[in-house]
């Protein structure tokens, strides 16, 4: 019997990752094993009906952020998930699918929408999407973008 072992990729505690989908390239990301999900900085959500479906639009980042390029996106895969913040108030907040690509790979990650414009990186990612997929060392940083 042969055992395929799954060889994880090392990341840091920060590293930088693209939302080409958004245009978007090199954005600060930490890396949090305390936070379930991933969590991304969004200056605007809207949600429309079109013709009896659901719509939201959303521009990732902030106009702050040197990523920033007001690119709206639009989708009606989402949903909405009640969040607990790290101070422990809970609100609902809007979820999405995203593709992003990290180490050169592309990945599907789900991804809170928020408000973070205060926050040093503009994005999260949480310990759903970094499980089965990465080991972390919290003593390196840019490792992907070292590659």
């Amino acid at each position: 019997m042969d055992v395929i072992k799954t060889i994880k990729k090392t990341i840091g505690i920060v590293d930088v990752l693209d939302i080409p989908q958004s245009d978007l390239f090199q954005i600060p990301c930490k890396v949090d094993t305390g936070a379930y999900n991933c969590s991304i900085d969004c200056s605007y959500i809207k949600l429309k009906d079109l013709n009896g479906v659901k719509i939201l639009s959303f521009i990732l980042l902030d106009e702050r952020s040197k990523q920033y390029n007001g690119t709206i996106i639009s989708t009606s895969t989402f949903w909405q998930k009640k969040v607990k913040s790290s101070t422990g108030t809970a609100e609902y907040r809007y979820q999405v699918p995203l593709d992003i690509v990290l180490f050169g790979e592309n990945y599907k990650a789900i991804f809170n929408l928020s408000k973070r414009h205060d926050m040093r990186f503009p994005i999260l990612l949480g310990r759903h999407f970094l499980s089965k997929k990465f080991l972390v060392d919290v003593s390196k940083k840019n490792l992907s973008a070292k590659r």
